[in-house]
């Protein structure tokens, strides 16, 4: 099957460690003997399991763990054709930045070596370069060293930072992405670290108020990248927000749009109008949470704004949310299908003369 035929892409599989040694046995001394915190601590956590039954590797290795029974799962039952791997880290927001960008390089070799260069299904996985936003220099080193790796298309950051993505500080990451051709895909981190709280009245209390606001996160990245002008100093830049936010994009861009006109002679350095700056630019992967599901007008609300060209699917595989094609509305056209589960996706990685056998 080749790509403008329906190729499927499951733009977000979350990669683990096994277990804390594993992480460990990738590391040399000092960091290796270091204290970190673990991959499942939260202030706020779902009712219930926080992994989708079936998902532990062998031998109670973590969920999301093991590249064998992950692409069982994802490609011989759930029937995608590729997957996009995610690692999941606390490393991009710990207060010593040597520790995460150490943690970070060696979650790339795992990935590399472990996913995308042995078993059975390497040749359908592609993965992430998780690089640390509190360390520009060593994440531009860690893109430079991986953006050559056939199978990794895409450069990760975690949502959580200490500063919004539009300030200069995070300039060399958005060039060093455009020179190696590559999008990058903004993630909320799990763990604990030193980012300030996910919402503007502190740390959630409930998990539902902390699921809620998340997606207002990635909103606000998204409009200040607007107007400090990212998007027109980087013309090539593509960013993937890579865990929902595709529902609140519509009201706040148009928000953003009323108050804009009137005032763009006070942001030179981004002299279109904000919505411009959306379509091929900007890509949201789709969550449980997303969204009208089962309402008539579904196809009609993911057609506004472009939306449907600005969506990609992502089974959030192994956490407790895992969804399926089966999950997305049943109101959408055949056309929005296929654009979700694949379509926009190739665009995005660069796949779309990509024959598969």
């Amino acid at each position: 099957m080749n790509a403008h035929r329906g190729v499927r892409i499951d733009a977000s599989v979350h990669v683990f460690f096994r277990d804390d040694q594993d992480l460990r046995g990738h590391l040399a001394e000092p960091i290796r003997s270091r204290g970190w915190p673990s991959t499942d601590t939260g202030v706020a956590s779902p009712v219930g399991p926080k992994y989708a039954e079936g998902t532990r590797g062998p031998d109670g290795a973590h969920p999301g763990s093991d590249p064998e029974l992950t692409g069982k799962q994802i490609f011989d039952e759930q029937g995608f054709d590729l997957a996009v791997l995610h690692p999941m880290s606390v490393a991009g927001i710990l207060p010593d930045w040597h520790l995460g960008t150490a943690i970070l390089h060696a979650t790339n070799r795992m990935l590399a070596e472990r996913w995308l260069e042995s078993g059975t299904y390497q040749e359908r996985y592609r993965g992430t370069i998780r690089v640390n936003p509190n360390d520009v220099e060593g994440a531009v080193r860690e893109i430079e060293r991986w953006k050559s790796h056939p199978r990794m298309v895409q450069v990760g950051l975690p949502l959580q930072t200490q500063m919004p993505y539009g300030r200069p500080h995070f300039t060399p990451i958005w060039r060093a992405a455009c020179d190696a051709g590559l999008p990058v895909a903004v993630h909320w981190e799990m763990g604990l670290g030193i980012t300030h709280p996910p919402t503007p009245s502190g740390p959630a209390r409930t998990y539902a108020h902390h699921a809620a606001y998340t997606p207002m996160t990635y909103i606000w990245h998204l409009l200040n990248m607007i107007a400090e002008g990212v998007f027109e100093s980087f013309p090539d830049l593509k960013i993937i927000w890579g865990d929902g936010a595709i529902d609140m994009i519509t009201p706040f861009i148009w928000r953003m749009d009323t108050f804009g006109r009137p005032h763009l002679e006070q942001t030179p350095w981004a002299p279109k109008m904000p919505s411009d700056y959306l379509k091929g630019r900007n890509y949201f992967v789709q969550s449980r949470l997303d969204g009208p599901r089962a309402a008539d007008f579904a196809s009609e609300w993911l057609r506004m704004t472009g939306k449907e060209d600005m969506l990609m699917f992502g089974s959030s595989y192994p956490d407790w949310q895992f969804i399926s094609p089966e999950d997305l509305p049943p109101a959408w056209s055949d056309e929005q299908r296929a654009k979700v589960l694949g379509g926009n996706a190739s665009g995005v990685f660069g796949l779309e003369h990509l024959v598969l056998t």
